[in-house]
């Protein structure tokens, strides 16, 4: 493993999976480009059928974001950008989030205003090899030819993520858990104006537009609290990364460190990492003993390339020093 302050060569078997996410991402948008000309060739009247054409049109956005940012994250440190590139991941995670919170904002005041209005969408028939056919027949069945792959993209996504931390990824991953479930909805909103509920249509579009704004909102949130260097979670944001408690852990057990407290933040696939430490008293370490500690720190986990190890004679408020220690007092 090589470490350099601002750059990152992923192990091989991230290197490997980080290949396999890049092909998936092409295949998704393959997938994508045929599913938006199928919807658009039969979306009718049908709000539910908009909505979902929408929804596939803003699935494009993961995926492209990921793309491009897996092309600027490696790039070499300059003088302007002395950390690197590795916020392009951040980045792309906050236009796809930004982009899914607009549209579905839109979506639901389109839908409800359609529910409010009474509007009752018709559904008409078509001609196909001399047989007149129900078009909602043909929206139910180009809908149910949309889940299958989804469901399969969105699972091997989801487990790229957790190996890359990726959070574009993830998005992504949460995108093709939206796109099957659209689908789903939406053939309940044709069948039901096949049945005669004129409100199923707009209901299931409104079903569809509040997934899309809830994914917005957590992604758009997820994204911007990174930016802004909140404690580095893992790569679903359901709670803090573990990695500074291994770091905190082993560099206690040095022979010559008497207090450790690290903050961490998430630069994207990997961290930037500062570890202040007050060393024992007429114990304070060389720089080979140094550099022994930060190596042993960067072999706990491939993320951690960009660590920075401080020495004090007091560690800071924010890392657990004498004030952060009664304010845990106080909140214990």
């Amino acid at each position: 493993m090589t470490a350099r302050f601002g750059r990152t060569e992923l192990p091989d078997r991230q290197a490997r999976s980080l290949k396999r996410a890049e092909r998936f991402e092409w295949l998704t948008l393959g997938y994508l480009a045929i599913s938006i000309v199928l919807v658009y060739f039969v979306i009718g009247s049908s709000q539910a059928m908009k909505a979902a054409w929408i929804e596939d049109l803003l699935s494009l956005a993961p995926p492209i974001a990921f793309l491009v940012a897996i092309r600027i994250v490696n790039r070499r440190p300059t003088d302007r950008y002395p950390y690197g590139f590795h916020r392009s991941i951040g980045v792309a995670h906050l236009v796809a989030g930004v982009a899914l919170f607009a549209m579905g904002t839109f979506l639901i005041v389109d839908s409800a205003i359609g529910l409010f209005r009474l509007e009752h969408p018709p559904i008409g028939s078509v001609q196909i090899f001399g047989q007149t056919i129900w078009l909602g027949w043909l929206m139910m069945a180009v809908m149910a030819l949309t889940i299958p792959l989804p469901i399969y993209f969105g699972r091997v996504k989801m487990s790229l993520a957790k190996e890359l931390h990726d959070k574009v990824l993830y998005a992504d991953a949460d995108m093709n858990k939206a796109d099957w479930t659209t689908a789903v909805g939406t053939i309940v909103g044709v069948a039901g104006i096949g049945i005669g509920w004129w409100w199923a249509d707009a209901a299931a579009a409104l079903f569809i537009a509040a997934g899309i704004l809830r994914d917005g909102v957590r992604n758009m949130r997820s994204a911007i609290t990174d930016l802004m260097d909140t404690r580095a979670t893992t790569f679903d944001g359901d709670r803090p990364h573990p990695v500074t408690a291994e770091i905190d852990t082993y560099l206690r057990a040095l022979p010559w460190a008497a207090e450790v407290g690290s903050r961490v933040r998430d630069e994207g696939h990997v961290f930037h990492l500062e570890s202040f430490i007050v060393p024992r008293h007429g114990r304070t370490p060389s720089l080979r003993k140094l550099r022994e500690a930060r190596d042993g720190c960067i072999e706990l986990d491939w993320k951690v390339q960009d660590i920075v190890l401080v020495l004090v004679d007091e560690l800071p408020e924010e890392v657990g020093g004498p004030v952060g220690d009664r304010q845990s007092e106080r909140n214990r």
